[in-house]
C-alpha cells in the first residue's frame, strides 16, 4: 500500500475522490467544498486528492474548477476534447486516480459526501469494492419504478448477476482499478464489471436514499437511458437475441397451421366460411412489426461489436491540471530521503 507523508512526516494512507462533470456550473464549487469539509471534519488522518473529469462542458464549468484548482494543490482537473459519453470518461477518470481507494461520486450531490466516511471504514474493515445501494429515492416515482423494472429485468436475463439500483456510486480499492485498467475495454460498463468481479474483492452494500439534484438540471433524458440500457443488454445477455429466434420459430409455426387450415377449408369448398382479407392484411403488419424491432435490437449488438473492434480511445484529453505538481513532490520527497 502506498503511504504518503502529511508535513509532520507522518505517514497517510491516500482517498481520490473522482467527480465526473458535464455543464454543472453550479455545483463544482459547492461539491469540491463539501468533500473538503469532510476529509478535515471526519477523515483528518487521511491524504486526500480530487479528481474533476469534464466531458467539454460549454456553461463556465471549466472556468470555475481552474479556479478551485488554482487554490488548492490536491484538487486536479482533466478536461476531454469532446464528449465522449456517461460511462467512458468515469471509467478513465478512475484509472487516472493514484489514490489507495478512488470513490465515485456524482457532481449534483444525487451521491451524498456524507457517505465518504462510511466507505473508507467499510474499506479499512477489508471490504476492497463498496457499493452505495439505492433504497429510495426523491427523483420522480415513475422514473424510479422504470429503473427498478429494467434492473430486474438485466438481473433474471443477464450472464451476470446485476446489482439493483447501482449506478457506480461507492468506493474501489487500488487493486480493483488495476483490474480496470488490464481490461482494455472501449465501451467499459462499470456496473457490469463490478457485478461480475466484485465477489472476488469482497464486495460491501451500503444502503442509502438518493437526495434530489442540489442545482441545474439533470443531463439524463430518453436517449442516455436508453444508450445505458441498450450498452448492458448488448453487452451482457443473449436476451435479446434468443427472444427473436424464439418468437420467430413460435410465429412461424402459427403461421404455418393457419395457412394449413386455410388450404383445408378451400380444398373442401366450404362456401360459407369468408374470412376476407382482414387476417392476412393483420398478420403482415404484426410480423412486419416485429422484424423490424428485432432487426433494430441485432443492429444494437452489430453496433456494440463495431465499437469494440474499432477500438477508438476511451477519451481524448485537452488539458490536464496540478498533475505535474504531485509528480514533482514525489521526486522532492524521494530525492529527500535519499
Amino acid at each position: 500500500m502506498i503511504l504518503h507523508e502529511d508535513r509532520m512526516g507522518i505517514s497517510m494512507k491516500k482517498v481520490s475522490i473522482m467527480i465526473p462533470c458535464y455543464n454543472e456550473v453550479d455545483n463544482v464549487g459547492p461539491i469540491s467544498e463539501a468533500v473538503v469539509r469532510v476529509f478535515q471534519e471526519k477523515l483528518p488522518k487521511y491524504d486526500y486528492e480530487i479528481l474533476f473529469i469534464d466531458n467539454c462542458s460549454y456553461d463556465g464549468t471549466r472556468e470555475k474548477i481552474e479556479n478551485i484548482c488554482s487554490k488548492n494543490k490536491k484538487v486536479k482537473a482533466i478536461f476531454n476534447v469532446t464528449n465522449f459519453g456517461q460511462f467512458n470518461s468515469p471509467f478513465y477518470g478512475m484509472c487516472q486516480t493514484t489514490g489507495d481507494c478512488t470513490i465515485c461520486l456524482c457532481c449534483d450531490f444525487q451521491d451524498p459526501p456524507e457517505l465518504i466516511p462510511v466507505f473508507v471504514d467499510e474499506w479499512e474493515k477489508g471490504h476492497k469494492i463498496v457499493s452505495g445501494i439505492k433504497t429510495s429515492s426523491k427523483e420522480s416515482s415513475f422514473v424510479y419504478f422504470l429503473r427498478t423494472m429494467y434492473y430486474k429485468l438485466m438481473k433474471n436475463f443477464s450472464d451476470v448477476r446485476m446489482i439493483e439500483h447501482f449506478t457506480g456510486f461507492g468506493l474501489y480499492d487500488k487493486t480493483f482499478i488495476s483490474l480496470l485498467k488490464e481490461l482494455d475495454d472501449p465501451i467499459p460498463f462499470v456496473r457490469g464489471i463490478v457485478a461480475e468481479y466484485g465477489s472476488g474483492f469482497n464486495r460491501k452494500e451500503v444502503e442509502y436514499e438518493q437526495p434530489k439534484r442540489r442545482a441545474g438540471k439533470t443531463h439524463n433524458n430518453f436517449l442516455s437511458l436508453y444508450d445505458a440500457a441498450m450498452l448492458s443488454i448488448t453487452s451482457y445477455t443473449k436476451m435479446g437475441l434468443r427472444v427473436a429466434t424464439l418468437l420467430g420459430f413460435v410465429c412461424s409455426a402459427i403461421s404455418l397451421i393457419i395457412a394449413l387450415v386455410y388450404l383445408i377449408l378451400k380444398l373442401c369448398r366450404w362456401d360459407q366460411f369468408q374470412a376476407g382479407y382482414a387476417p392476412m392484411i393483420l398478420g403482415i403488419f404484426v410480423l412486419g412489426s416485429l422484424q423490424l424491432f428485432f432487426i433494430g435490437l441485432l443492429g444494437e449488438y452489430i453496433l456494440n461489436i463495431n465499437t469494440r473492434v474499432i477500438h477508438r480511445p476511451l477519451v481524448v484529453e485537452e488539458k490536464r491540471i496540478n498533475f505535474d505538481e504531485e509528480a514533482e513532490e514525489k521526486k522532492s520527497s524521494e530525492s529527500g530521503a535519499l
